[in-house]
């Protein structure tokens, strides 16, 4: 396999589109601004939806389905909701096509099949999952209710991504429907907790947890809390988001419940949900020029046993050593593939498994079968070992290990590396220009600010840091008091 990836240093975005393309994970559609999934990207999107969907059963929820279609009239009955989709929504107004009689063998709208009422694609389910809790909800018996689903949205992105921003994508997005303002809050931060835990130990990604400010919310939420994460370009990337939604979902579905004292009162709710831009911050965290680096704990292979033999004789003693080994690892839970495919030759599948960011190689010749040894190398740091056969299950156990924590240091210490403290305007837009990642800076809390900032330099307020501490200073912009820093960043 030819392996021609533009440097990272030359070009990152062709850098990137590249990886995906070359490492099978995926290519455009004849949809505009809609992607093809392969099956190995697929692969690592079953994976974090395996891990995510235990992490949600752990904490009480449990997987529904509701309908892709809503109906425009529910959509439009939160406002802000609907004002802050209606530009990316996508609207079926006919459900049915006819022949075209001034041109054969074409397809035209059946002009008398109009919907009586449009419906609009979804982009987000609150509208038609309130509607529906409406008919779950009548007592406080009846709550808390904890749902999760795993589905697909459509926004209609002008400008499109593999992974990072498509006009269809697939998420998870759970929905739940609370007692108390303080239960609903309680929810929300450990939803965003959740969401950091799986990253950080999973993908090995480092997060900063914090609240997104106003003009940043989720629309229709009273408090959006996020993580953000850096990419190795300097740009900053929103992982997750989970959001206290207050009552204004059930103000306007009419969802009320008779509490434990007879009152009637309106529910508390929550949405959070994190999508496929998972796989996008995967590679742009941890790949290189190589290809793709995949942390071993959402690895769909993290061991690859590559044999090299010349005639059939010796590929069957190799295959044996292979399967045995193969067989070892697999009690252990460790994912081993054996490619023992005869059509490709031993250097195109190393540049393979190399571009596809398996974690460790196996290999096995001639002479490790003599010697009773076997080659491995490590993807990430592209370092080669040689053991005896009976070595194997322990070293690898034990690199696998250091691979998940050693790529997550890495991607700690450049984050380090690219937080920067600034005090004065002409600083922050230098950093910004020069150095890129976060910018820890006093902002006096306006949306004037905020958006003046955004303007002149493309640079949003990622999010106010949860542990960051009270500070007295002056906006870095307006010289206005302010008494804590946020973190500003260019963002995908």
């Amino acid at each position: 396999m030819a392996k021609k990836i533009t440097s990272r240093e030359t070009d990152y975005s062709k850098w990137y589109n590249e990886i995906v393309v070359q490492a099978d994970l995926a290519e455009n559609s004849a949809v505009r601004g809609c992607m093809v999934i392969k099956p190995y990207g697929y692969a690592i999107w079953e994976k974090m939806q395996s891990e995510l969907d235990k992490m949600f059963k752990a904490t009480g929820h449990q997987n529904a389905y509701f309908p892709l279609f809503v109906p425009k009239s529910l959509f439009e009955a939160e406002e802000k909701n609907a004002e802050g989709f209606a530009k990316e929504c996508a609207v079926v107004t006919h459900y049915r096509l006819k022949n075209d009689e001034d041109h054969p063998g074409k397809l035209k709208v059946d002009p008398n099949a109009k919907l009586e009422e449009e419906l609009v694609v979804r982009p987000t389910s609150e509208a038609v999952i309130w509607n529906t809790y409406k008919n779950w909800i009548q007592s406080y018996r009846d709550l808390p209710i904890l749902i999760n689903q795993w589905a697909n949205v459509v926004r209609w992105e002008m400008r499109t991504r593999l992974f990072l921003r498509t006009a269809e994508f697939l998420w998870q997005e759970g929905h739940t429907a609370h007692a108390t303002r303080d239960e609903a809050l309680v929810e929300t931060k450990l939803m965003n907790q959740v969401y950091a835990n799986f990253v950080e130990n999973f993908m090995a990604i480092p997060v900063i947890q914090g609240t997104k400010t106003a003009s940043e919310r989720f629309a229709g939420a009273e408090e959006t809390y996020c993580i953000e994460a850096l990419m190795q370009d300097g740009k900053a990337l929103q992982a997750g988001t989970s959001h206290f939604l207050g009552q204004n979902f059930a103000k306007a579905f009419d969802v009320k419940f008779a509490s434990d004292t007879g009152s009637l009162e309106y529910v508390w709710a929550t949405s959070w949900g994190v999508s496929t831009r998972l796989i996008g911050a995967l590679i742009m965290t941890h790949s290189d020029d190589n290809g793709l680096v995949l942390p071993p704990n959402l690895a769909p292979d993290q061991v690859v046993i590559v044999p090299i033999y010349k005639g059939e004789e010796q590929q069957r003693q190799i295959a044996e050593v292979a399967e045995k080994i193969k067989s070892d690892l697999e009690q252990h839970n460790i994912r081993v593939k054996f490619d023992n495919r005869d059509k490709f030759k031993p250097g195109f599948k190393f540049n393979e498994y190399e571009l596809k960011g398996v974690p460790l190689r196996i290999a096995i010749g001639p002479k490790d079968l003599e010697q009773g040894t076997v080659e491995v190398a490590r993807r990430d740091t592209l370092t080669k070992t040689t053991l005896t056969q009976q070595e194997v299950l322990a070293y690898v156990k034990n690199e696998l290990e250091v691979m998940q924590v050693s790529l997550f240091e890495k991607a700690k210490d450049f984050r380090t590396q690219h937080t920067t403290r600034v005090d004065d305007f002409e600083t922050f837009k230098k950093i910004l220009e020069e150095k890129g990642g976060f910018i820890s800076a006093h902002w006096d809390g306006t949306e004037a600010t905020e958006e003046a900032i955004k303007n002149e330099t493309k640079a949003t307020i990622r999010c106010i840091p949860l542990e960051s501490s009270l500070e007295e200073g002056v906006c870095v912009y307006s010289g206005k008091p302010s008494s804590r820093r946020v973190l500003f960043a260019k963002a995908y």
